[in-house]
C-alpha cells in the first residue's frame, strides 16, 4: 500500500555501498525507517543532502501490515532551506535537536499536533536571521509539552532537577543555589519574554544541562546525547 505523507528526517545510517536506512518522522505514520537506494553515489548523482537532520520532505511511501523496514517510492524537498546548511551554529543546533527528537519520539502512529509543531518550528528557525542562540532551549521546553511532561514554571524544572541524583554535577553549585540562579531564566524562556538575556555561553550550557537532566527524569533510557559536545563547542 502506498501512502502520501510529509516527513521530517531524523537521521540515517549507511546501508550497503550507496544506500541508507533513514529514520523519518512522518505526518501520517509516525516514526518510520526506510531503505533509500543509491543516494550516496559519487559525483552529481548524490541525493544524500536531502536526508540531513530535520530535512523536510514530501514523500510517497510503502507500508506493510508486518511493520519493519519499507521503502520510499517518491521523495522531494518540501521546504528548501535558505540558511541552515550554510550556518555552522544552526546546523549544529538542528543536529542536536534531531537527536533529542529521535530519542524521545518513538510512536509509529499519527500525531498531528506534534508533527505540526516540529515542522513549523524548523521553518521558523531556518528563516531567523539573528537572535536564535536560545532556539534549542525554547524548542525543548515546548517539545516537553507535546511529550506530556511540559513544565509551567521555571521552579518546576529546577526543583525536580535539584532533588534528583547528581544535581550538583550539572553546575558545580549546590542544588539550592542552582534553583535560585536558573529559575528566572527558565520562566523567561517559557514565556518567550522579550526581557530574556542570557549573559554568556557558560550560562546557556548550564541551562541546557539542567534541561537535559529534566528530560532524563521523564524519558526512560534517554542515554548519552552524542551531539551535545559539538553543540557546546559551537555555542561556546
Amino acid at each position: 500500500m502506498l501512502v502520501k505523507t510529509r516527513g521530517i528526517v531524523l537521521n540515517y545510517i549507511k546501508y550497503r555501498e550507496s544506500s541508507i536506512i533513514a529514520k523519518v518522522y512522518t505526518e501520517q505514520l509516525g516514526v518510520q525507517s526506510y531503505i533509500v537506494n543509491s543516494v550516496r553515489k559519487k559525483g552529481g548523482g548524490s541525493r544524500i543532502a536531502l536526508f540531513q537532520p530535520f530535512s523536510l520532505l514530501d514523500m510517497v511511501v510503502y507500508t506493510s501490515h508486518k511493520g519493519g523496514l519499507t521503502r520510499i517510492s517518491e521523495y522531494k524537498v518540501a521546504h528548501p532551506f535558505i540558511s541552515i546548511p550554510f550556518d555552522i551554529m544552526k546546523s549544529s543546533i538542528l543536529m542536536f535537536l534531531s537527536e533529542m527528537v529521535t530519542r524521545t519520539v518513538k510512536e509509529e502512529e499519527e500525531n498531528a499536533p506534534l508533527f505540526t509543531f516540529l515542522y513549523e518550528a524548523i521553518i521558523v528557525f531556518d528563516e531567523q536571521e539573528q537572535h536564535f542562540e536560545n532556539f534549542h532551549l525554547v524548542f525543548l521546553l515546548q517539545l516537553a509539552r507535546y511529550l506530556g511532561f511540559g513544565p509551567t514554571t521555571g521552579a518546576e524544572i529546577v526543583e525536580q532537577v535539584a532533588f534528583s541524583a547528581n544535581a550538583q554535577a550539572l553546575t558545580g553549585a549546590p542544588p539550592v543555589l542552582a534553583l535560585q540562579a536558573y529559575e528566572l531564566y527558565f520562566d523567561q524562556l517559557l514565556s518567550q519574554s522579550p526581557e530574556l538575556h542570557i549573559p554568556n555561553g557558560r550560562v546557556r550550557r548550564e541551562l541546557l544541562a539542567i534541561l537535559i537532566r529534566y528530560y532524563q527524569l521523564h524519558v526512560d533510557r534517554l542515554g548519552e546525547i552524542k551531539s551535545l559536545a559539538i553543540l557546546s563547542e559551537v555555542l561556546g
